[in-house]
This record gives C-alpha cells, structure tokens and sequence, in this order.
C-alpha cells in the first residue's frame, strides 16, 4: 500500500525565494501545487528529475476568490487519506511604485493590498475550509499554514506604504486565525513569519528607486553592498526549517532572525 504524500500548496513559486523553496520541496513524498503568475518550466523539469509530484497553475492571485475558490475545489476533490500532513505557504507578494502614498497610481495600490492581503486571507479561508472538512470526516494530520510577512509589515518605512500595510495586515489576520483556530478540535497552526533580507527582484527594485521620493534608498544600497542580503536559497532553507520546527505556531508572527 503506498505511503500518503505531504502535501504543500506555495504561492509566488515561479521566481525568487519562492523558487527556491519550490526546489528544495521537491520530493518524492511530497505532492507540491505552485500558484504563480505564470508557469516555470525550470521547476518542472527539477520536479521530472526528481520524481517528484508537482503540479503548477498559471493564476492571477489579483482575483483573489477567483484564486481562493479554484483551491477550495481542488482541495475538495482529493482523497484526504492520501495525504500524512497539508501545509499552505503564501509567499506571493507585490511592491508597488516607490514612492508617497498620494503619489501610488491607484491601480498599483489596489493590485499591491490584493496580492499582498487580500489573496492570502482568501486562500488562507478556502485552505482552512476544505481541510477542516477532512478532519470533520475524521482525517487527523497536522495543517499548517505559513504566511510570509516581512520587517517592513512591523517597522514602518516612508514610500512603501502599500506593501508595509498588507504585511502588518498578513501579521495581524494571521494572529486572529491562530486565536480561532485554537479553540477547534485539531485546529491548524500559523504562523506569519518575516524570512529576514533577501536578494531578489523585490531588492533590486528598491534600490532602483528615485533617492527623491525614497529616504530609506541608501540603506537598501548598502546592505547589497555589504553583503547583508541572504541568498534565495539560504532564505528558503531557513524559513522551511521554522516549518519542521516542533513548536511552529507557539508564536503566530515570528522572524527567521530570532
């Protein structure tokens, strides 16, 4: 008979940290769904080599019930028995134009709150819906869902008020599903987690940004230039590391720092 899979669903999969947790996720025990904008054909051909379940979705986490309700579905068309433990990780996030808030095209701070708050509370719903259905019909694996917040969600920084908005968001819905989730039979656990500073796009666009609209400029610069910045790999290493951790979700806003 053959052994249930884990199953991880990760949002933002198709570059970045995201990229690197999806690579090093992929195992044979593992079933791995990636929900990105667009399909990542490098990830794919990992997953081939490792003979590793994976499947990936082109979506638009902008439409966000759009993106909950496909979850939701999938969700509930698999066989719950199948699977030792489901963890959902949302790790999509966008960082609008730099800049004062009166000085954000509407557009980009609309976009910015869905996919940074608004898809992750979504899809947090659609996970903690489907799954508890499986333990209502007796199914007893653990369920975690990890969101990833950052610094910026818990120290404000002037000409990013979008993004440092929906990560306070991320922190605080996060501790208020904990505090539910702890009253329910087998409740799942969560944890929204800052993964510390990180070498990718999200860097590079910040230190591309006008020093005019943007005080905190050169301190972006110098943390590259001093090599403050983990790699994607060590970030992703470190962050799925506080996923195995015996006691994950004990505090439900942590840092990989602490």
């Amino acid at each position: 008979m053959p052994q249930p899979h884990h199953l991880t669903v990760l949002t933002g999969a198709s570059r970045g940290m995201g990229l690197a947790m999806a690579l090093q996720l992929l195992q044979p025990e593992r079933h791995l769904l990636c929900i990105s904008r667009h399909i990542n054909p490098e990830l794919a051909d990992a997953a081939q080599k490792a003979d590793a379940p994976l499947t990936q979705w082109a979506q638009d986490l902008a439409d966000t019930t759009g993106a909950a309700q496909r979850l939701q579905d999938w969700l509930g068309e698999q066989q719950a028995s199948g699977f030792a433990s489901v963890t959902l990780i949302n790790n999509a996030g966008v960082i609008p134009r730099i800049g004062p808030l009166d000085e954000c095209p509407p557009e980009d701070l609309s976009n910015a709150l869905r996919v940074g708050l608004e898809a992750p509370m979504h899809l947090t719903a659609a996970f903690l819906r489907a799954t508890g259905a499986w333990v209502r019909a007796g199914w007893r694996g653990p369920r975690k869902v990890l969101n990833i917040s950052s610094g910026l969600g818990r120290h404000a920084m002037a000409a990013q008020a979008p993004y440092c908005a929906a990560k306070a968001g991320m922190d605080h819905f996060t501790r208020c599903c904990a505090l539910d989730e702890a009253q329910r039979e087998h409740g799942a656990r969560l944890v929204s987690l800052a993964p510390g500073v990180i070498d990718t796009d999200m860097q590079q666009q910040l230190r591309a940004g006008d020093a005019n609209a943007f005080p905190d400029l050169d301190r972006f610069v110098q943390l590259k230039r001093q090599g403050h910045l983990a790699s994607p790999t060590e970030a992703a290493a470190q962050v799925l590391a506080c996923l195995e951790r015996p006691d994950f979700g004990a505090n439900p806003v942590a840092d990989v720092r602490d």
